[in-house]
């Protein structure tokens, strides 16, 4: 596992890297979204999306749990899951999202301690916000860590 830390002074900066990432990912990745609210994963989903082509708009599944975001672009769907209403890793495969992980690159919000069993590879992200909660003055700082020997080198090329 290999790690790198980036600051993101602006919530565009968030948005920005997720784009840059989108655009790297494939079927069958799995990224792992960790932090507290606020902290911008649904921002930097938002910007996978852009990355990766999908329909939108890209909003926090909270309370229908995943959305799937076709691709606009001949590439994979967008399989976005927020994790932080369910109960355990049961209920986390009550959603069947083995059967289209294969196929689809699949974002899953407060997934720490839930999700890891579903792939031997992911990509884990952990965002941090400081400063004030007034939009772009709240900083962020995000450690990317990737599992597998894929992940590795992509979380370094995007260090």
């Amino acid at each position: 596992m290999s790690g790198v830390v980036l600051e993101l002074p602006t919530s565009a900066d968030t948005q920005a890297l997720g784009e840059r990432l989108g655009r790297l990912l494939r079927a069958g990745d799995l990224v792992v979204l960790t932090g507290d609210l606020g902290a911008g994963k649904t921002t930097l989903t938002q910007g996978l999306a852009a990355g990766l082509g999908v329909r939108g708009p890209i909003t926090s599944p909270t309370f229908v749990i995943a959305r799937v975001h076709p691709s606009l672009v001949g590439g994979p769907a967008l399989v976005h899951v927020d994790a932080y209403r369910l109960g355990g890793e049961a209920e986390l495969d009550d959603l069947d999202l083995d059967t289209s992980l294969e196929e689809s690159v699949t974002v899953v919000e407060w997934g720490h301690g839930l999700a890891e069993h579903l792939a031997d590879e992911m990509l884990e992200v952990e965002l941090q916000r400081s400063g004030s909660e007034d939009g772009d003055q709240q900083s962020r700082s995000v450690s990317l860590r990737g599992v597998g020997d894929r992940w590795a080198q992509l979380a370094q090329q995007l260090g």
